[in-house]
């Protein structure tokens, strides 16, 4: 898999190519404005900044590819697809199958990705002008895959058309629970309206955990886009990188990963600064698009106040959210605690083709299983709406 491959299927050729510097970036990201489910995850500057930052690269375990679908020259399909070494960064935990295949003496690793790395905001993952070409890069990455001899695909966080045309190329689905705010409808007219809406035990809750922070001497600003000075994205990543480190871990994402948004996607990002007694001490980065959707992302901070990460993270997005017109803001992986703040669960979904006919048929059981599961779950989940049952 060293060389780029091309190769004709009827009246499309296809490309797969080992740099961005290979991709025609406004055929890109004209392509992801055409889904139902775009993302700034999926635009051609944030992927780009993966790579040349040192953040998603081969010696990170992630070996960029980029397939590509071309009729009469022209880009109708598209998906970023990563060579795995392991499974870190992903958010969908496969874990146990790659054990199961080192029992068995089988190499799982590497595997194929299409996925934004470290990045689980569900989106378009298959960039395509239609059904019939996003279902031809299906076909294209499991025929890459099974000429590589790869152990399996794997497609994570995707869109609704994502999942149609997976299915319909015999990929499995797996099921995975996040948790999303909405604005009402009418839209809430301020942060108190939106407080009314809950039933009093939460609402009383929310109200004791800002008061917390306050008589902490804490106070908040927010800036966007380039309103984020250098000295802003400085004291951001210095707060970032002490949230892994004291986890033990590096943080995933470089300095020059950001330096790269704070100059190509601006536009894409909201801070939120925490100050006290005129210090900054600790911040919430937050992604934002197209006016309508905004995405909790990244926080740190160096001192400790109690409820000082739900304010940041949770109640000055929401109440950003209110006063601009938003009308989702989405938690991230992971985390019942947020329906305290009211954002909901739902589903997500991941698919998956192994190329081990019976490890397939094992993994298809369980997903069976875990998916009964997960709707069990949510079924349990949503019977706890931190919402009033009865009018005010």
């Amino acid at each position: 898999m060293g060389m780029p491959v091309k190769r004709e299927t009827n009246d499309y050729v296809i490309r797969v190519v080992h740099s961005p510097g290979d991709v025609d970036a406004a055929a890109w990201n004209e392509l992801l404005a055409l889904q139902a489910e775009p993302t700034p995850f999926m635009r051609f500057e944030y992927l780009a900044a993966l790579h040349h930052s040192a953040s998603a690269t081969p010696q990170t375990g992630w070996t960029a590819r980029f397939m590509i679908l071309e009729k009469d020259h022209a880009m109708v399909a598209a998906c970023a697809l990563y060579l795995k070494s392991h499974s870190y960064g992903e958010y969908v935990f496969d874990h146990a199958w790659a054990s199961a295949y080192a029992q068995h003496g089988l190499p799982y690793y590497p595997k194929a990705l299409v996925a934004v790395p470290f990045t689980p905001v569900p989106g378009a993952r298959l960039l395509a002008r239609g059904a019939a070409e996003r279902e031809l890069l299906v076909k294209a990455l499991i025929q890459w895959c099974k000429a590589g001899q790869l152990s399996s695909l794997h497609l994570l966080f995707g869109s609704a058309d994502d999942r149609a045309a997976c299915q319909a190329a015999g990929l499995m689905l797996r099921h995975t629970v996040q948790f999303h705010w909405s604005n009402a409808q009418p839209a809430y007219a301020d942060f108190d309206d939106f407080l009314a809406s809950l039933s009093q035990d939460k609402r009383k809750k929310i109200r004791q955990e800002r008061r917390k922070v306050a008589q902490a001497g804490v106070t908040f600003r927010s800036s966007f886009g380039s309103e984020i000075t250098e000295l802003d994205w400085n004291f951001f990543y210095r707060c970032y990188q002490r949230t892994y480190l004291e986890h033990g871990n590096a943080p995933y994402l470089s300095r020059d990963f950001f330096h790269a948004m704070a100059r190509t996607m601006p536009e894409n990002w909201l801070l939120f600064v925490a100050e006290r007694e005129g210090r900054p001490i600790a911040v919430s980065l937050i992604a934002v698009h197209n006016g309508c959707i905004a995405y909790g992302r990244y926080w740190g901070a160096l001192e400790r106040v109690d409820c000082l990460h739900f304010e940041a993270c949770y109640y000055q997005p929401l109440q950003w959210c209110i006063a601009h017109g938003y009308q989702r803001f989405e938690g991230g992986a992971q985390g019942e605690h947020k329906m305290a703040r009211a954002l909901l669960p739902v589903k997500t979904s991941s698919a998956h083709w192994l190329a081990e006919p019976a490890f397939a048929a094992a993994v298809d059981r369980f997903l069976e299983r875990e998916g009964q599961g997960i709707g069990q779950y949510l079924d349990e989940l949503g019977q706890r709406s931190p919402f009033r049952t009865t009018p005010m």
